[in-house]
């Protein structure tokens, strides 16, 4: 593993494929000339809209999407990964999938989403989720890079679970990708916090793209897409435009903070 930058993209996805692939690659165009050389994108990088269209395009939209990544990997000599998006799980449902790419353009790791989004948000509005979703039924395994380190994977409503990234640092995690789309009224409060508390317990950085802004007329994200350090300092915000947080990942942090605070060391429950 080696010293590099890593970008987290934030965007504000529209029910338009092409739209939102445009956008995509403008930004992914924007980190690369910054020096990234790992990106990730948010959920719903490709679609965000109304559910009963997303079951209507989604071959499309995973046909596109993935053809979008390999091209984009291949193009840039980046790894990135496609934080979300729909592959048909048959009956007229999708999986919620995360994908990422080697420079190669060739699968390096696939993981879909496992905890669903069913919530009546305080702020007036429902998300069921697993109305059109199939939840994942596999633990994100976790992809070795020469370059980058051991990478784990998980979406958006899973950083609500600290028992999916100990699995990840079990593993040997030294990056975990968190890309979301987290509501603005959740996110004001949970977001960072979360974020913090995920890095912090598992001494690794964390790389969380984000959606932001209005996506249709009830729809809001909360935005500042994150990286955080293994010690849970924030490295970079994104604040709440689409652009894009970036920040070095450096193999001797880990090191330092583990040395520092070794608590992976220390588990009694297993």
């Amino acid at each position: 593993m080696k010293s590099y930058l890593a970008a987290a993209i934030q965007m504000t996805s529209v029910p338009d494929l092409k739209k939102n692939l445009a956008q995509a690659e403008e930004l992914i165009d924007l980190a690369v000339r910054r020096g990234a050389e790992l990106i990730g994108l948010p959920e719903n990088f490709s679609f965000l809209g109304d559910e009963a269209a997303k079951i209507d395009q989604a071959e499309a939209i995973a046909t596109e999407s993935e053809k979008f990544l390999k091209i984009m990997a291949q193009r840039y000599q980046v790894t990135i990964l496609g934080g979300g998006y729909p592959v048909s799980a048959g009956d007229g449902k999708v999986y919620n999938t995360a994908l990422l790419v080697d420079i190669d353009g060739q699968e390096a790791a696939r993981y879909e989403k496992a905890h669903l989004f069913d919530v009546n948000v305080p702020d007036g509005n429902t998300y069921l989720e697993s109305a059109t979703v199939v939840p994942g039924t596999k633990l994100p395994a976790i992809y070795p890079s020469k370059d980058f380190g051991n990478l784990g994977l998980s979406i958006c409503y899973d950083v609500r679970f600290p028992e999916l990234f100990r699995h990840l640092s079990q593993k040997g995690a030294d990056v975990i990708f968190v890309p979301a789309a987290f509501t603005a009224y959740t996110g004001k409060d949970h977001w960072q916090v979360l974020l913090q508390a995920r890095a912090i317990e598992n001494t690794c950085y964390i790389i969380a793209p984000a959606q932001t802004g209005w996506h249709n007329s009830i729809r809001q994200s909360h935005g500042h897409a994150l990286i955080i350090d293994p010690w849970g300092t924030v490295l970079s915000d994104a604040g709440t435009e689409p652009g894009f947080a970036i920040a070095e990942i450096n193999p001797t942090r880990i090191q330092q903070v583990r040395r520092q605070m070794p608590s992976l060391q220390h588990r009694v429950f297993v």
